[in-house]
């Protein structure tokens, strides 16, 4: 079952589109995290969702938080997809499907991941998590307002 807001976000390390070893909780530390697992790099309904995550960026970083996309593909194939698309965040690779296992994040047909995005708080806590397979770019939107959202509530604790 995928994790639901009120629950605690797994911790996790992958590797980003770089080699980068990214720990989420090290990241909570300083911020809250946006976290979305979508089904492969180079799919028109992926780029559209990344390249939304990609153009709401500012307002992600003026609300004090890390974004991290994740799929299945590989380091290669993230590296030229974060550099053909001009990706302002790291995406990671779960090419053994820990993460997504951990989240509750299942695949169709055993090889083709739910897209679903969390909005997961300092304190560890997931505040959001939005599941829609055919609605990519609306990922990105859901998630800033819940992130506004956490951001008021906590009185501009996340925010600059």
């Amino acid at each position: 079952m995928t994790l639901r807001a009120g629950e605690q976000a797994p911790d996790f390390e992958l590797r980003d589109q770089n080699g980068v070893l990214v720990r989420l909780s090290t990241l909570l530390r300083e911020k809250p995290v946006v976290l979305f697992f979508y089904p492969r790099d180079n799919s028109p309904m992926c780029t559209r969702e990344v390249c939304a995550f990609r153009d709401a960026h500012a307002g992600f970083a003026a609300a004090g938080a890390e974004v991290l996309g994740i799929s299945m593909d590989g380091m290669e194939s993230h590296e030229a997809f974060s550099t053909k698309h001009a990706l302002p965040y790291r995406i990671l690779s779960d090419g053994k499907k820990e993460v997504l296992t951990l989240y509750g994040v299942k695949t169709m047909l055993g090889f083709m991941p739910e897209r679903v995005t969390f909005v997961i708080g300092k304190d560890g806590l997931i505040h959001h998590a939005y599941n829609a397979l055919f609605r990519g770019a609306k990922h990105a939107e859901e998630a800033l307002k819940a992130l506004k959202k956490l951001t008021q509530y906590t009185g501009g604790l996340y925010g600059n």
